[in-house]
């Protein structure tokens, strides 16, 4: 059964990391091709500009990952005759780890004590991670710009994570961290071709009802931000999901169960994704109601320089009839 399953996995990770970089890749020469329409050597500037970010994307993770201690592996369960030496490896690494110095260390509650601090650490960083992913991808409103911003953003949480518990995840565990990287960064980018404006138009008519249509911009401005909203807590909840894989693989006693962890990281992300949704849109609100009173207010400023243009030249108009003791016709 395991046999069929990896590979199967593994063909899946293959898949995945391909179709990234096809997706990159188009991406990258369809903004070197904008840019060449611009000017020649701003073609060739973007182009080799993207490149060196990309080296440095990939240079710079490789760096901190093996300047990382390597993981350590832990035993299938708790009555393995090596769970004792993993429980004093253990103790040692978070002993050296920068975070979690000076902390007494010297049985079982005292190490999961200073794991605590370790995962207090972990989930402030996937919250502040989160939190950037539902503000970009509610922005953004474009599906490939969303992929990207998700790769990039979830790529460096896995690393902050690793660095926060002083151990680098095996590559194993790296390789499927990524895969479930690389699965959000696409669903990200699908998001935005499900045109969520045009599924929640419905349910934005039977609320508003005529007020949306009564008050101009209000319709739109609240489908925009429904729509905005769907799309940043998606990639929120995903990213969320993909630190805490990250934190159960680093701060492990024993193996983690593949499938236990999954579900205990959806449950966990679905309870932390609440608070982080209720923040960001108030601040997509604010911005797309400014928007809208803006346009709602350049419309009547428009609508009433206009009617003070027309009562001005009618004013002129009677002024000059008065002074020659005329009475304009209706002709006229």
């Amino acid at each position: 059964m395991k046999s069929p399953l990896k590979k199967l996995l593994t063909l899946i990770t293959v898949f995945l990391a391909t179709a990234l970089i096809v997706v990159v890749i188009n991406q990258t020469l369809q903004l070197a091709e904008f840019a060449e329409r611009v000017s020649p050597t701003l073609g060739l500037v973007v182009f080799w500009g993207l490149l060196a970010i990309y080296a440095a994307c990939l240079i710079t993770p490789l760096w901190i990952y093996f300047s990382l201690p390597p993981a350590l592996k832990p035993p299938v369960s708790e009555e393995d005759p090596q769970f004792e030496k993993h429980l004093n490896q253990l103790r040692k690494r978070l002993a050296r780890n920068p975070r979690s110095i000076g902390l007494p260390l010297n049985n079982r509650d005292q190490i999961e004590f200073a794991l605590t601090k370790l995962d207090e650490q972990a989930l402030d960083a996937t919250r502040a991670t989160a939190g950037k992913v539902f503000l970009s991808t509610a922005i953004s409103q474009n599906g490939s710009l969303d992929a990207l911003i998700v790769l990039a953003v979830q790529s460096r949480l896995v690393l902050d994570i690793a660095r926060i518990y002083h151990q680098r995840p095996s590559l194993r565990e790296l390789a499927q961290l990524y895969a479930n990287v690389a699965a959000t960064a696409f669903i990200a980018r699908e998001l935005d071709e499900a045109d969520l404006s045009e599924q929640v138009q419905p349910v934005l008519s039977s609320v508003l009802g005529s007020a949306a249509g009564a008050v101009p911009g209000l319709q739109v401005a609240s489908t925009l931000l429904v729509s905005s909203v769907a799309s940043g807590a998606a990639n929120a909840f995903l990213s969320l999901r993909v630190g805490i894989i990250a934190q159960q693989y680093c701060r492990a006693y024993t193996r983690p169960e593949r499938a236990t962890m999954r579900k205990s990281a959806t449950v966990r992300a679905l309870a932390m994704l609440g608070s982080i949704v209720a923040r960001g849109s108030g601040n997509v609100s604010s911005a797309i109601v400014r928007a809208s009173t803006r346009g709602v207010t350049g419309a009547v400023t428009d609508m009433g320089n206009r009617v003070k243009e027309t009562s001005k030249a009618m004013t002129d108009k009677m002024t000059f009839w008065k002074k020659k003791g005329e009475t304009p016709s209706i002709d006229e």
